[in-house]
């Protein structure tokens, strides 16, 4: 069983977001309840009869608990968006009752959609995602020589992915889930009214991957206004299918005016929409390049919220065509610029060219690649990316 990083307070009610087949059901009674208590009930909403139960009448919830011989120590409610009207009922629950509840989710399209009433502060948020490395690795500088990258590239981090050997059954399974996202996040909990050009966006939409969004062109090869477009992008974001990745200035105003990159959560389900899962990655390839950044930004963008260091990501680009491709920052205290490349050693061409970049100023720069030794030059650190992630996040042995 592979020990995942999130670690809730036991003390308050909390929320789990993450997309389909992240692994929040299983992560909860493995790993969570079963380390701090037995004494919990459970009720799923992608059971149609539990679901059908709920939405007929929420105070049910009410009556079931009281009806208990003792009170639980955990309620908790699986998939929350199919049945919103809950929420009101939970919240009633925490304040009058003192019970704690565990919301797990993987829209919350549906939720905002229906003004669902999501406990003001009550309940604590957390995210959970396909597995990170270190997750994989668990005892990084033993192990990372043995973690198989080439297998997160071809395919990715759901934990599905890990119950298959083939190759075959993995291209099958990411297939699978990506009909399962569109028959089930979408069509049937309605989310848009035409399933066809949305269908068609997907596949757009990966190909556009971590490429500056030009929202009037993807709406031209989709057949729909950029309006939809942007909503269409709004719906992945929603329910956790990817994350925008907005371009960095010293100014927030003119940031949100500047042309922002998409990231799919998960380079498998990436290649799946884009149909390329027949044809392996292949390392010194540009094409092998644009997914190990992909991967890279995606462990960046886990990581920061497992740790909750609360940097803002975004990339950095200027008129002149010099660019960084990940930023991270915290306001104006502190700016940290990454650039991530493939390559096995470190290119000292580009080296020079972050550093030229950062010039006198109080940015850290690092330079991650598959380089093995680390190294120095000017204002820039050269790591390996797995320690450079470790370095940057200030993760311990044992986390």
């Amino acid at each position: 069983m592979i020990h995942r990083i999130l670690n809730p307070s036991s003390n308050s009610s909390f929320f789990v977001f993450g997309a389909r087949g992240t692994g929040k059901s299983t992560w909860l009674k493995q790993q969570f309840l079963n380390k701090i208590s037995k004494n919990y009930i459970y009720y799923d909403m992608l059971d149609d009869d539990t679901e059908e139960r709920f939405s007929r009448n929420p105070d049910l919830l009410k009556t079931e608990i009281a009806a208990l011989n003792k009170k639980p120590d955990w309620v908790i409610i699986d998939e929350i968006q199919k049945t919103p009207r809950l929420l009101d009922v939970v919240h009633g629950l925490i304040e009058n009752k003192k019970i704690k509840f565990i919301l797990t989710g993987s829209s919350a399209r549906k939720l905002k959609k229906q003004g669902a009433n999501l406990l003001a502060g009550r309940a604590f948020e957390y995210r959970l995602f396909p597995f990170t490395f270190i997750e994989l690795t668990k005892s990084l500088p033993k192990k990372i020589e043995a973690f198989n990258l080439e297998d997160q590239l071809n395919f990715g981090s759901l934990p599905a992915v890990y119950r298959f050997q083939s190759r075959t059954d993995k291209i099958k399974y990411l297939k699978s889930y990506i009909s399962t996202y569109v028959k089930i996040e979408i069509q049937m909990e309605q989310l848009l009214r035409k399933l066809d050009p949305f269908k068609q966006f997907l596949e757009v939409a990966a190909q556009m991957n971590g490429k500056p969004l030009n929202y009037s062109k993807v709406a031209k090869e989709v057949g729909v206004d950029t309006k939809t477009v942007i909503q269409y992008f709004l719906v992945l974001e929603e329910t956790f299918m990817g994350f925008i990745l907005p371009a960095y200035h010293t100014s927030i105003r003119k940031s949100i005016l500047m042309t922002p990159k998409f990231y799919f959560f998960d380079v498998g389900v990436k290649r799946g929409l884009e149909k390329s899962l027949n044809s392996n990655v292949v390392p010194r390839t540009s094409y092998y390049g644009e997914v190990f950044e992909h991967y890279i930004i995606n462990e960046f963008y886990k990581m920061n919220q497992y740790t909750e260091s609360d940097y803002t990501l975004s990339y950095f680009a200027t008129k002149e065509g010099a660019e960084v491709d990940l930023v991270l920052s915290l306001g104006k205290t502190k700016t940290i610029f990454v650039e991530i490349k493939s390559s096995l050693k470190v290119d000292h061409i580009e080296v020079n060219k972050l550093s030229t970049l950062i010039g006198d100023s109080k940015i850290k720069g690092y330079y991650l690649s598959q380089d093995p030794i680390a190294q120095e030059y000017n204002n820039v650190r050269c790591l390996h990316w797995a320690y450079g992630i470790k370095e940057i996040f200030d993760l311990d042995e044992d986390r």
